[in-house]
């Protein structure tokens, strides 16, 4: 579980980055959960936009993104969803 310190710290490192995943009309499939969670391995931190085409609503689908990756939420602005999950042999980001 985050705190507001280190989610505070994981936004301003977040601000910078571009987008990598987009959630449309299918919505959030076993698949793209795979993807994000390889990436998430790969970066520990990346935002993921919800396209306005998508069924589902953004806390919907960034609720079911953490499930299926087990990683945290730390914002969800607008339409995109920011994830960070610790990475176990590629660690980065040193939290506060």
């Amino acid at each position: 579980m985050l705190t507001g310190k280190q989610k505070r710290f994981l936004r301003s490192k977040a601000h910078h980055l571009n987008p990598i995943f987009q959630v449309g009309k299918g919505g959030v499939n076993e698949n793209m959960t795979k993807q994000v969670g390889e990436a998430l391995e790969a970066r520990e931190l990346l935002k993921v936009t919800v396209l306005q085409n998508c069924d589902e609503d953004r806390d919907t689908v960034a609720e079911q993104l953490v499930k299926g990756t087990k990683a945290e939420l730390v914002q969800v602005i607008g339409n995109i969803i920011v994830l960070y999950k610790e990475s176990i042999e590629n660690k980065q980001i040193e939290l506060p």
